[in-house]
Parts: C-alpha cells; sequence; structure tokens
C-alpha cells in the first residue's frame, strides 16, 4: 500500500525540485566565471598587465596587434569592472541586462578583432567560449534577476 499525505513528495515534484537546483548551480558556475573573467580582465586593463594576470603579453601589445588605441584599455576596465559587480550584485535586473548585453558584445568584439588580424584559432576561441558562458548565465539566472519575461502570453480577447 503506498503511503500518502504532506510528508510524501511525488516524483514529479522531486524531478521538479532537482531541475530547479540544477538550474540555480548551472547560473551561478557560469555567473561566476564570468564575473572572474571580467574583474580579472578589468584589473588587467587597468594596469596595463599581462594578458593572463600574471604571464603572457601586455595588453597594451595586444591592443597595437588590433590595431586600437592604448586608452581603450582604461575604458574597457572600468566597464568590465562595473559589469562584474552588476551580475553579482542581487536587484537591479535592468542593470544586469546592460551588463551581460556590454559582455557580449565586448567578448563577440574580441574575436572579431582578433579575426580580422589574423590571430590563431584558440585565441579567437577564447572570447568565445565566456560569450557562451555569458549567454548561459543569462539563460539560467533565476526569476529575482530577470527583468519580465522573454513571450509574454497573449491576452485572450
Amino acid at each position: 500500500m503506498k503511503e500518502k499525505g504532506p510528508g510524501k513528495m511525488s516524483t514529479i515534484s522531486v524531478k521538479g525540485n532537482m531541475a530547479m537546483q540544477m538550474k540555480v548551480i548551472g547560473y551561478w558556475a557560469t555567473t561566476t566565471i564570468v564575473a572572474l573573467e571580467l574583474l580579472a580582465g578589468g584589473v588587467t586593463d587597468l594596469v596595463h598587465g599581462p594578458v593572463l594576470l600574471f604571464v603572457g603579453q601586455p595588453v597594451v601589445e595586444v591592443l597595437a596587434h588590433l590595431g586600437y588605441p592604448v586608452y581603450l584599455l582604461t575604458i574597457l576596465g572600468v566597464w568590465r569592472l562595473l559589469g562584474a559587480i552588476a551580475l553579482l550584485a542581487p536587484r537591479f535586473p535592468r542593470l544586469k541586462e546592460w551588463a551581460y548585453a556590454g559582455t557580449v558584445i565586448e567578448l563577440t568584439g574580441a574575436a572579431a578583432s582578433g579575426a580580422a588580424r589574423g590571430d590563431d584559432a584558440g585565441t579567437i576561441l577564447w572570447p568565445l567560449i565566456f560569450a557562451v558562458l555569458a549567454l548561459a548565465s543569462w539563460a539560467l539566472r533565476p526569476q529575482s534577476r530577470i527583468l519580465g519575461v522573454l513571450f509574454p502570453a497573449r491576452a485572450h480577447t
């Protein structure tokens, strides 16, 4: 005989809870990676450090190779730091939307710039990987971090 009552959960609700937990884990995993990349990249840009934080080509040389002026590092550095803060801070869903958009534009622009200058596939691939992670973070965000519904239901008239 099957037991019923308030202490028993149905298989459907257990699967629903598990799916929700996986979504939250996926959101925080992707958001943490993207935020860390923005923080590290922002600091590196502002101090004109090496590409990989402690090793690698200085970002000034990378920008020169791509044909951009050095002052762009200050602009990108500030915006990257602000974007990371916006993604991690509670509330402010509209600000998060702008941070996600700016992050994807910056990362895909970096890949396009590298491709236009003939960089190797590995150099072009990394910004695209981070852009996909940013899109995944955006898609997995909890209801409290969403500005509104993506496809509102049509009112029946």
